[in-house]
């Protein structure tokens, strides 16, 4: 091993190759030191370039949804509000039927009370018209009656159509003695008891009977008041042909053969 003879105070030379060491430690010192610095101050100027230059963007989906959620509440609120209205009014309507169903029923039942009320004042008025007709009817039936009574008629055809006459006068109905007398004589040859058993009325079970031949069902509906009800009754059997042939032809004289 060599030993170190360097004597103090003198600086020992440097050979060419470590001037090149040492040149190369020195700059490449240098350009770590430049590195380390120039980087970071440049990065930031870039980044803050770029940040300045760029356009700002902002996303609009957030406001979309809160502008979606307002509309919404509000569209809620105003579907409320017509509910409440609706309501109201559906109220308000029930509430107007029945009112008016109520007058409707007020007034009918005021209308009734009235037509009640007018019948209650216009049914004596009636019923005493209706009595006193009757109690003409009954007088004027009983007058004939009586007039019947006193009046002397010979029981036979002759008296028996002059009292039908008398009757048939009072009662307003058409006739003559010789119209009733050949219309008895042709019908029963002047037989209150005759009954015909051979015609179309016979056969149908209601035969024609008395003095002018005369069927039961004509009888009654043409039976004059005052007269007997019996149809072989020769005064009452006249006066219901005579009644009957007057509102058929217009009067027995106008009758010549069956009627």
């Amino acid at each position: 091993m060599t030993k170190n003879t360097r004597t103090p105070g003198h600086s020992p030379k440097l050979t060419k190759l470590h001037k090149l060491s040492i040149a190369g430690v020195a700059t490449l010192g240098a350009a770590t030191l430049a590195f380390s610095l120039a980087p970071s101050h440049t990065q930031t100027t870039t980044n803050d370039a770029a940040l300045s230059t760029a356009p700002v963007v902002f996303s609009q989906q957030p406001i979309k949804n809160v502008q979606a959620r307002v509309t919404d509440q509000q569209a809620g609120a105003s579907l409320k509000t017509q509910a409440i209205e609706a309501k109201k009014k559906a109220a308000a309507d029930a509430a107007k039927k029945a009112a008016d169903a109520a007058a409707a029923t007020k007034a009918a039942e005021n209308v009734r009370k009235v037509q009640v009320a007018s019948r209650s004042v216009q049914r004596p008025a009636i019923e005493t018209v209706a009595m006193k007709t009757v109690a003409m009817k009954t007088a004027t039936t009983k007058t004939y009656a009586t007039k019947t009574a006193t009046t002397k008629y010979a029981n036979n055809l002759d008296g028996w159509i002059r009292q039908s006459l008398d009757i048939m006068k009072r009662r307003g109905i058409p006739g003559s003695y010789n119209g009733l007398h050949r219309n008895i004589m042709r019908e029963s040859s002047g037989n209150p008891m005759a009954i015909n058993g051979w015609d179309i009325n016979a056969i149908n079970g209601i035969p024609s009977k008395g003095l002018l031949q005369v069927i039961q069902p004509t009888f009654n509906a043409y039976h004059v008041p005052g007269t007997s009800w019996n149809i072989y009754d020769p005064v009452a059997n006249i006066t219901a042909a005579a009644n009957y042939a007057a509102d058929k032809y217009g009067s027995m004289d106008n009758v010549n053969s069956a009627y």
